[in-house]
């Protein structure tokens, strides 16, 4: 086949109708067709097809196998090395290499904990040809050598961070800490919403400008994911998002849109940093601790720049960004288009950045590639080194830079870092440790010789088991207690979700482990009922307290496990009123933390504003995606597949888990009954379902021939009769065999959430 791909529009290719030398996949899809469709195969991303190591690979096995020293001394012996293709700057890769993890990192945001660097997301698109990762593809590539030494026992998304650690220590600074065990994923998670704007940073009502697709230069508009301006009293970012812009880490050096103005980039820093779980102090530590070292890159017009590596040509071999002018790197680097260095020394940890920022006046100026910065305006003001040629040019500034200076909070915080550097360096070391370790959940998760002793607060800690865990008979001895002490099996049920449901494999928070379904501030929140809560809570503390006070040795049970027992106690009794018996499985060793070691304000972005799973839609506010939408993200949330998704919710409506007691969803006439009624009502064409209200949130099921309303629903409960993929499990549910199939998968699926946090397991 002679493939003439230099000729566009030349021909049919025979397979799937794509067209050579056009666009790949330019034919229709289904989002083309129907916009609003419930994606429900973002449920089964990341599959063990994808994987080339296998589900039996033990990373946390492997990685234990390194010695971690002489992996960082190669490390460290690269970094203070040059190579041809891409040479380094001041004869150290090290900025360059701390700004790759600082990139791969600081997509976390705190709102869904999404983003982050625990599987290496920046390898793949959209992350990886975002234009603000512009260049870090190359970062990656100069660290083949090393991956390929260490192979599977060293991930790439461990590497990196690890390669930003060393980078730092050899540049004099002290580092808090680092800890491997972030598992590599094998293809792009495209369940991430990134924004509004389509994902090379425009708006989908703008023409593609030039081949760097998304560069800030080339963005006309503010987006519209802000509510407001940056003046305006009100003025936020559409959640869950923590960027300002799509394809940006943070913020756009230049100031929002590239206005140049300091104090409207402060407001955007912020609210950004604040997103992404930063304070003020840790906000002015990173920015002035990063920007300590290395340099930017601007010497080129981004029109000129080639396409970013997903739409690299097939030669480039994964790499983006050709840069026609000269070399294409080292002096004549297009990264952001910002040129200079903040410092005389970017090699060295000092306290150069502060002092020169506060010392001089700065002006605008323009780059060479024509993005807006800053000059010292006094002639005296001290040079920096040309990263290859040896002379010397002026400080510069981002707008970015300048919008700690005007703020006045940020300010108070530069003034104490410039009198006490100590201060400073110990500020960065932890924000940088808290960043680029922020997603990987309990210190149980981490690995290597390197953690540091230290509980920190930002890592939801729960103190160590320190007693005998309850064997099976004392399991079976507390289940009847529970059952007998005049609660329900909804009720029972209701709270053990509500605490095992907050987790969010995401970032891994959340979870019954710890109990803090008893404590602020999950113990008040709406979706949580309090008063039925607390009655629950109140008497397995009883129960709980009773056999404890019966033991002799140091055997106990904490309340986080009597959430849980008692919930599995309430499923089986429901199996066994609808014919079945079966056993919950029941792990103990969950412990109860504290409220000095709850992180109120950041535990309280785990709060759903919309549950489909107890039926909790917040009216008061205003939504971009249907309440469906939200469901299927919190059940990815969850890691469940689509076929444990529906046998949870079933099982939970007829179990009467809705948050308020509503009977949406209830299908049956036995609640409290583990039956298979909520798939058979999905199925009954005897019956239709009419709106009840004119936005279509409300619904009722109503006999065809009398009219007579049987039950009532949401989305929530109808997306499942009316998305085919989800329709298709429903069937196998409510076929003559189907009952006993789906107690089995509901119990599965339920164990499986009530695990999810149990990491000291693998400790």
């Amino acid at each position: 086949m002679n493939i003439k791909a230099d000729i566009p529009n030349r021909g049919q290719c025979p397979f799937g109708g794509t067209r050579i030398g056009g666009a790949i996949g330019s034919e229709p899809t289904l989002e083309h067709w129907w916009p609003n469709r419930l994606k429900v195969e973002q449920l089964h991303q990341n599959p063990a097809e994808a994987d080339p190591l296998g589900r039996d690979f033990d990373y946390a096995k492997a990685f234990k196998t390194l010695d971690l020293e002489e992996v960082k001394k190669d490390i460290k012996a690269f970094l203070t090395s040059s190579v041809s293709w891409w040479p380094s700057d001041y004869g150290n890769y090290g900025s360059q290499m701390v700004r790759m993890a600082w990139h791969s990192a600081g997509t976390y945001r705190r709102a869904d904990g999404r983003g982050g660097a625990g599987q290496g997301m920046q390898r793949f698109a959209p992350v990886n040809s975002w234009w603000d990762n512009g260049n870090t593809d190359k970062s990656r590539r100069l660290l083949w050598p090393i991956k390929q030494k260490y192979g599977t026992a060293l991930s790439w998304s461990d590497l990196m961070i690890l390669a930003g650690n060393c980078s730092l220590e050899i540049m004099g600074f002290p580092t808090f800490g680092y800890a491997g065990g972030r598992v590599d994923a094998w293809e792009p998670d495209t369940a991430i919403y990134w924004g509004p704007e389509g994902w090379n940073g425009k708006k989908p009502s703008e023409t593609t400008p030039g081949p760097m697709e998304g560069h800030p230069n080339q963005m006309v508009t503010r987006t519209l994911r802000w509510e407001g301006e940056p003046k305006d009293d009100y003025y936020d970012l559409e959640n869950p998002l923590a960027a300002s812009h799509q394809s940006l880490i943070y913020v756009d050096p230049e100031g929002p849109n590239g206005n140049g103005d300091p104090m409207d980039s402060a407001r955007d820093i912020r609210i950004t940093f604040g997103r992404m779980a930063m304070n003020d102090e840790e906000t002015v530590a990173l920015i002035a601790g990063g920007h300590a070292f290395g340099k930017s890159h601007g010497m080129v017009s981004p029109n000129k720049i080639g396409p970013a590596p997903e739409g690299a040509p097939i030669e480039a071999m994964g790499l983006g960004w050709q840069n026609p002018e000269g070399t294409g790197f080292a002096q004549y680097t297009m990264t952001n288009g910002i040129e200079g260095s903040w410092t005389p020394n970017p090699t060295k940890w000092d306290n150069d950045y502060l002092t020169n920022l506060f010392k001089y006046e700065w002006e605008k100026t323009k780059s060479p590639a024509g993005a807006t910065q800053w000059t010292p305006t006094d002639p005296n003001a001290p040079k920096t080194p040309d990263a290859h040629t040896g002379e010397m040019h002026p400080l510069m500034m981002m707008t970015s830079d300048l919008a700690l200076k005007v703020d006045p909070d940020y300010r108070k915080v530069c003034e104490k870092f410039l009198n006490d550097f100590d201060a400073f360096t110990d500020a960065f070391a932890r924000a940088w440790f808290k960043l680029v370790h922020r997603d990987m959940g309990p210190k149980s998760r981490y690995l290597g010789p390197e953690v540091p002793a230290e509980d920190l607060l930002w890592q939801d800690p729960i103190p160590d088991l320190d007693h005998k865990t309850v064997n099976a008979s004392d399991i079976a001895h507390l289940k009847g207690k529970v059952l007998d002490c005049g609660l329900s099996v909804s009720d029972l049920v209701f709270v053990a979700w509500s605490a095992a449901s907050t987790h969010r494999v995401s970032d891994k928070r959340g979870g019954a482990n710890g109990g803090r379904i008893a404590l602020e501030p999950q113990n008040s929140w709406e979706v949580n009922d309090p008063a039925r809560t607390n009655k629950v809570l109140d008497a397995l503390r009883l129960v709980a307290d009773e056999f404890n006070n019966a033991q002799s040795g140091n055997k106990r049970i904490s309340l986080a496990d009597m959430v849980v027992l008692a919930g599995c106690a309430g499923v089986e009794k429901s199996a066994k009123d609808a014919g079945v018996d079966v056993e919950v499985p029941f792990t103990p060793g969950r412990m109860d933390t504290t409220q000095e070691l709850t992180d109120v304000e950041q535990f309280d972005w785990l709060q759903p504003v919309s549950d489909g799973f107890r039926n909790y839609h917040r009216d008061d506010i205003v939504y971009n995606v249907a309440p469906e939408q939200l469901f299927l993200d919190r059940a990815a949330l969850l890691s469940l597949t689509a076929p444990q998704w529906t046998a949870l919710v079933g099982g939970l409506r007829v179990l009467g888990t809705n948050w308020d007691g509503s009977k949406h969803g209830v299908f049956t006439d036995r609640p409290g009954v583990l039956s298979n009624d909520f798939f058979l009502a999905l199925t009954d064409m005897s019956m239709e379902w009419r709106k009840a209200d004119e936005a279509g949130m409300r619904f009722t099921l109503n006999d065809r021939e009398s009219g007579t309303e049987r039950f009532t629903a949401t989305r929530c409960d109808l997306i499942f009769g009316s998305n085919a993929q989800l329709r298709q499990i429903v069937e196998v549910y409510a076929g003559s065999d189907g009952h006993g199939r789906f107690v089995k998968d509901f119990v599965a699926a339920w164990t499986k959430v009530m695990m999810l946090d149990r990491y000291d397991l693998a400790a």
